[in-house]
């Protein structure tokens, strides 16, 4: 649960996030260089915004690494998504035009920052019309294969978590599930799935998440922490 956020003065905005499971103070720097300090808490603000300062060197170590990154879209390069081919050309203005299944994204300058936000905003209207078209079907089938029921599905743009199961059954999915390999989009619906029954991540969760992953639970749940909730 998010309680205040605060503007540091060298490493930006800083959300304090308070955990119920949380043993430790724990700091996190996401790809738009935002940072999380998620706390137990019995922790008072004060000795978090400590903390905060005293590791301000690794924070802002951390950032200056997603500065580092390549941006990895430019003239001629391919992105397929489920449904889509996008291509990426230079040209005179951002644009973008569909024609079947393909998608051509015409770039004035891939260097600029409007560029990079006009990029994400297309991928991201994708994933969500494909996420809409083909995530409920699947959650469905995978239910009913597997004696589960929820309640209803959501889908956003949610860049903390890949999914979320509340108490009265409801799932919510992070559209950004479109970008990852269908094993591990099937697995985070199973993952939200088991939460029907189970609320909690103890060991009667694992055994079952293991009964109908073929026992690869945790095997597929390091696979899918190694990609990012984030665009980009």
């Amino acid at each position: 649960m998010a309680i205040k956020v605060v503007q540091f003065k060298n490493i930006g905005i800083v959300t304090f996030s308070q955990n119920r499971r949380s043993k430790n103070i724990k700091i996190s720097v996401k790809p738009d260089k935002s940072v999380l300090v998620s706390f137990p808490f019995y922790v008072s603000l004060k000795k978090v915004a400590k903390f905060v300062d005293k590791n301000e060197q690794w924070i802002r170590s951390q950032q200056e690494k997603y500065n580092e990154q390549k941006f990895m879209f430019e003239d001629g390069f391919v992105l397929k998504t489920k449904l889509y081919s996008i291509t990426f050309i230079a040209g005179e203005k951002n644009k973008a035009e569909i024609k079947d299944s393909l998608i051509e994204i015409t770039i004035d300058d891939f260097n600029k920052e409007n560029s990079r936000l006009f990029i994400e905003k297309i991928i991201t209207d994708v994933y969500r019309f494909e996420a809409k078209k083909i995530l409920p079907a699947k959650l469905n089938e995978l239910a009913n294969l597997n004696g589960f029921s929820f309640s209803r599905i959501t889908i956003r743009n949610n860049k903390r978590n890949w999914g979320s199961c509340s108490s009265k059954n409801n799932i919510s999915l992070n559209l950004q599930m479109m970008k990852l390999p269908d094993e591990l989009i099937d697995y985070i619906l199973l993952h939200e799935l088991v939460h029907t029954e189970v609320k909690n991540h103890g060991p009667q969760f694992w055994e079952r998440l293991n009964q109908v992953s073929d026992n690869r639970a945790r095997e597929l749940s390091k696979q899918v922490k190694q990609f990012s909730t984030y665009n980009l």
